[in-house]
């Protein structure tokens, strides 16, 4: 991201117009407790995408008056970055630039994280800092419950065989399955998982779930309220971790919606494929390094499972020399079943709400617990 984004002048100057010729209003923002005065934030590129008029207009409405300093991929900054007290990191952003821009940012007391996952988000000046780390819980859910259930459909009712009978010009009908008689299996089941579940509930699949805390049942964690789902997430079953083996075992797709921690980190392996139900079929819409993949590749080429649907890798963009691109019985897509044209709108509004908490003092939604990672 490149130029001024709208900013403001600081410590009473003032108010200039960014681009789209939105001014940034003066007046006081607080935070925490603190006493008043100009909030300076810095603004990384949220999902790739430049900060409409509309964008900046939302954050500038939640804090009056405040400084917007732009910040790039490579941690580099449009401004001075010793008055930022919030930061909202965008996808971009290494965690190696990110101790870059905390580097020269002394007094920030609140990183928003765009992104759900929040491994590049916890490193070793963010931990030593002890500074507050919010997310994306709830943006994205939607359109990742979306994706999962495409693909339930479209190898269910057997459709990649389909497009390969289309290109051969045979004529060859074949049998799929109906979703009522399909088992989900969900690891993770905080706002992606439960959205998953009210998919697979909507059409008539039985859920169950992996969950720390097996007692809330579909509950929704507390935090920024989210899109209303088609029904209300539901599953048969709820287990603790410890219960991993026995939805592997009853999944005819399990679905990894769950957060990388160091705890979690290959949390599918070569014994964790070998639990897997024959015929069943992995969906991963969460982080790559969850994964075996030299396990997967083997079990995959044995014939053990039906299938991967695979959205993350250890490495992205996945090399162009990856064996999972020529598995006949994997499905490779590039990162994307986070993608809608909402997702940039919405991002924003939970930082601006959020943020408004902050100017006003009050607690911030979608804290993130730096010692779990989630």
């Amino acid at each position: 991201m490149t130029g001024r984004i709208g900013d403001t002048a600081a410590h009473g100057s003032e108010p200039r117009s960014g681009p789209g010729g939105i001014p940034g209003p003066a007046g006081p923002a607080s935070g925490f407790g603190a006493a008043p005065e100009p909030l300076s934030i810095a603004l990384g590129q949220v999902l790739w995408a430049r900060y409409g008029p509309e964008d900046l207009a939302r954050i500038h409405e939640a804090a009056p008056g405040a400084r917007l300093v732009a910040v790039a991929a490579d941690g580099s900054a449009d401004g001075p970055l010793d008055d930022v007290r919030v930061l909202l990191r965008g996808s971009s952003l290494g965690g190696d630039a990110l101790d870059r821009v905390l580097a020269r940012a002394p007094r920030v007391e609140w990183i928003h994280s765009a992104s759900v996952g929040v491994e590049r988000v916890l490193t070793p000046l963010t931990l030593q800092r002890g500074i507050v780390v919010t997310n994306g819980r709830g943006v994205f859910s939607r359109p990742i419950a979306e994706y999962v259930l495409m693909m339930v459909l479209a190898t269910a009712r057997r459709l990649p065989a389909l497009l390969e009978l289309q290109r051969e010009r045979t004529w060859q009908p074949l049998q799929g399955e109906e979703l009522r008689d399909l088992t989900i299996g969900i690891v993770g089941f905080g706002s992606i998982g439960r959205a998953v579940a009210s998919y697979a509930a909507a059409v008539g699949a039985r859920v169950i779930a992996v969950r720390r805390h097996p007692e809330r049942g579909a509950e929704a964690e507390a935090g920024v309220e989210e899109d209303p789902l088609p029904v209300p997430p539901r599953a048969d079953l709820v287990l603790p971790p410890s219960g991993l083996p026995e939805l592997l075992a009853q999944s005819d797709y399990v679905v990894l919606a769950l957060p990388l921690t160091g705890g979690t980190e290959a949390l599918i392996d070569e014994a964790a494929l070998a639990a897997m139900k024959p015929g069943a079929w992995l969906v991963n819409v969460a982080r790559g390094r969850l994964i075996d993949e030299a396990a997967l590749q083997r079990a995959l080429r044995q014939g053990r499972l039906g299938g991967a649907v695979l959205d993350a890798f250890r490495e992205e963009p996945l090399p162009a020399a990856s064996p999972l691109y020529d598995l006949p019985n994997v499905i490779v897509t590039p990162h994307t079943s986070w993608s809608s044209a909402r997702v940039r709108a919405r991002s924003v509004e939970v930082f601006a709400a959020n943020l408004a908490r902050f100017v006003r003092g009050e607690p911030l939604h979608n804290v993130v617990d730096l010692r779990s990672g989630y």
